[in-house]
């Protein structure tokens, strides 16, 4: 990318703004009321799972949840008794998921540290480091987990036609951008840095690809990381691509900085004035501007 000598240290300062107040306004806050690892993994399965559409919604779903969960979100799991949770979350709601979704999704993780030990040594199965990124270990983790045995929940080993749980696991084989997967690997496979948690070892970061959000989607189209208009799997790792010239190692670092940018910065790409304070003004050119007025 020949303007890498000028992206590189705006997106390097937009990485160094990330902020408490960000965190805090991300599903991945969650993750960070827990110190035990084993924990956190636990958590971040379930914060991600219901990490779509507005971030209110997102944020008060994730509280009725974990306000069941207690203390230790892996001890529940451990103790997880189908025909009690379908009680408990009777009247839960989360956009077109229901209760019984949940249940089948904390009953996954069940069966996943029953199988395996650890959500990470069950994904791990189906991943090979060798390869130029996760496009594999993905449709083998989410066809892994939809064949696993959801009797307990739905009376029946697989999720029921009216059923919503297999929108919990897409795959890259069916297009799908995977955004909530793509973020949870982020949050457990990247270095520690005050955002991430790095509780995960056995997939090297530079593997990774990025989770592609509305934010994403725009954003990375104004900065010239792809040109396509679906967000599928292919702008996922087009967009990837132009970063990984960037960070070859850890290419999806700036993620979080460039997602809350309209999080909880509210770009929007047609506000000139906000435009003009944003801190990657200079490289960002949404439809309609004159990007030589502000270099």
């Amino acid at each position: 990318m020949d303007t890498s000598n000028r992206i590189y240290p705006l997106l390097e300062n937009l990485y160094a703004s990330r902020s408490k107040l960000h965190l805090a306004n991300d599903p991945l806050s969650f993750c960070h009321r827990y110190d035990a690892p084993r924990d956190q993994e636990v958590a971040a399965v379930i914060a991600s799972t219901f990490a779509y559409g507005g971030i209110k919604i997102i944020l008060r779903t994730l509280e009725t949840i974990f306000a069941e969960l207690g203390p230790s979100p892996r001890q529940f799991i451990e103790k997880f008794d189908p025909e009690s949770g379908l009680k408990t979350f009777s009247r839960f709601k989360h956009r077109f998921n229901d209760g019984r979704d949940l249940c089948a999704l904390l009953w996954g993780i069940r069966m996943m540290l029953e199988q395996s030990g650890s959500v990470e040594s069950f994904f791990l199965a189906g991943h090979d480091n060798t390869t130029e990124d996760i496009t594999a270990a993905l449709n083998c983790y989410t066809s892994t987990v939809l064949s696993l045995d959801y009797s307990p929940v739905f009376g029946q080993p697989n999720a029921p036609a009216n059923s919503y749980f297999p929108f919990m696991f897409p795959a890259p084989a069916s297009g799908s951008a995977c955004k909530r997967l793509c973020m949870f690997l982020r949050w457990v496979a990247r270095p520690a840095d005050g955002i991430d948690l790095g509780i995960w070892h056995g997939i090297a970061p530079s593997r990774l690809i990025i989770p592609v959000d509305t934010h994403i989607q725009r954003i990375c189209g104004y900065l010239g990381f792809t040109c396509r208009k679906n967000a599928d799997w292919r702008m996922a790792q087009e967009i990837t691509g132009h970063l990984r010239r960037l960070d070859p190692l850890d290419p999806i670092r700036y993620d979080f900085s460039l997602a809350h940018l309209g999080i909880s910065e509210r770009c929007s790409g047609n506000d000139p004035a906000a435009c003009l304070t944003c801190s990657i003004a200079g490289i960002c050119t949404p439809p309609g501007t004159d990007a030589r007025k502000r270099r």
